[in-house]
């Protein structure tokens, strides 16, 4: 999942680097989209976590029918609902645009970006749905090759539908779209191709098992996409304080959140590839076994996102160089790195407890230190930050707020473990006959 994870964002982060070569306006054009598309992808992030969860659950419990049964509900359901979601994106563009602080240049670029790009975020979002389902049966290497082979295909058309070939002028920043939308619909063909193969679905008893689980499904999914959808909502808002700074600013902060998602690449995929485990082993009641999946999960973040975002902010001058085209973009980028990266290992723990918040039965608590985590800690920091001394105070505060967030998160962990694992033990105590 690792290795998936970092070619489906790499490609991202290829994407703006693209586009930047065609100047700062379509760059920062393209950052206002982030926090929309970030905004679908909180939805379907939402409904995969209850996916991954209800069926490994089942699976864990011996349900293997009622498993199909859900896999096959949660494939219609959620394609229908982005595609409803996709759909009051493009109708209420314009209000939302103006409202993140576009002006009529961004505009008229993000009008014929925003089509194509709703598209290409539809079919990721059902391909991801299908990589759930993957996942949840256990299976991390299907998924994981798929997202190197859509990368690839994205990597190998977007210089030429961006910038074109031969006589052809190609499409500008509308062409990232293109090649990013023909690559999701490749890899989704080769997953239902694959998915037929396998006996995961049924057709029959689709009804009773809408209305026998709809209740379980919405008070996982509920919470999970409320907590994907905090972030899109405060990316909004920061994107509303960063266009204060400057065209500059904005189009740096839109390479810092591409390289946001690269950076935090092991998390991502332990946050895919650790609830399905999580969840058969709350099915079967083994918090033991909880207990070491979470403390090892934990130290190879904290580890890791130290390791790799102290060497990415001494490193901070080159990586601007590499991804941005204009000096002052470079300049603006340079410092957020310097800052940001570090702060990626609190980020990372608190990303790990709230995925498994809602892999463990707990997801209106995960949903709450979400929240918490964006509009206690991460939103005040860094508005108080930019006030006081613009992007440098900017970055600063938003790394001090993920401090804040991941000792949070680290502390609520610990006490829902503790708990959990002695309401199991008072429950062996006095029903070891039935738990046996």
């Amino acid at each position: 999942m690792a290795i998936g994870v970092l070619a489906l964002l790499g490609f991202q982060l290829v994407d703006s680097a693209f586009v930047a070569r065609l100047g700062t306006a379509p760059l920062a054009a393209q950052s206002f989209t982030f926090p929309l598309t970030f905004l679908v992808i909180g939805v379907q992030v939402g409904l995969g976590i209850a996916i991954a969860a209800l069926i490994s659950r089942a699976l864990g419990a011996g349900e293997v029918e009622r498993a199909r049964r859900l896999g096959s509900l949660v494939l219609v359901v959620g394609s229908v609902t982005i595609a409803l979601l996709v759909f009051v994106l493009w109708w209420a563009q314009l209000p939302i645009f103006s409202r993140l602080g576009a002006d009529a240049t961004a505009r008229a670029l993000i009008r014929a970006y925003w089509a194509p790009q709703l598209l290409a975020a539809w079919l990721g979002a059902v391909l991801y749905f299908v990589y759930s389902l993957f996942r949840a049966h256990g299976d991390t290497r299907l998924p994981g090759k798929l997202m190197v082979v859509t990368s690839l295909i994205n990597l190998l058309l977007d210089p030429l539908f961006i910038f074109g070939v031969g006589p052809w002028a190609g499409l500008g920043l509308p062409g990232a779209a293109w090649a990013t939308a023909i690559a999701f619909g490749s890899g989704l063909l080769l997953a239902v191709y694959r998915l037929r193969r396998r006996d995961w679905l049924t057709r029959h008893g689709l009804r009773r098992e809408l209305a026998g689980s709809a209740g379980a499904f919405a008070g996982i999914a509920g919470p999970a996409m409320v907590s994907q959808l905090m972030p899109p909502l405060a990316a909004m808002l920061a994107v509303s304080v960063v266009a204060g700074l400057g065209e500059s600013a904005v189009a740096a902060w839109g390479l810092a959140s591409r390289l946001e998602t690269l950076a935090l690449v092991v998390v991502l995929a332990m946050t895919m590839s650790l609830p399905p485990w999580l969840g058969r082993c709350y099915g079967a009641g083994d918090w033991a076994q909880v207990r070491q999946l979470i403390r090892l999960a934990l130290r190879v973040v904290i580890g890791w996102q130290l390791l790799l975002g102290g060497g990415l902010a001494l490193l901070s001058p080159w990586v601007s160089q590499l991804l941005a085209g204009s000096a002052d973009v470079r300049s603006d980028l340079t410092v957020l790195v310097r800052f940001l990266l570090p702060s990626y290992a609190a980020l990372g723990v608190c990303m790990l407890v709230v995925s498994a918040g809602n892999a463990l039965g707990w997801p209106l608590r995960a949903m709450l230190m979400s929240t918490a985590r964006l509009f206690l800690c991460y939103l005040p920091f860094l508005w108080l930050g930019s006030s006081l001394a613009g992007l440098p105070g900017l970055a600063m505060g938003a790394a001090f707020g993920n401090v804040v967030a991941g000792t949070l998160a680290w502390r609520l962990m610990r006490h829902m473990l503790a708990r959990s694992s002695a309401e199991a033990g008072v429950e062996s105590k006095l029903l070891p006959r039935e738990r046996t």
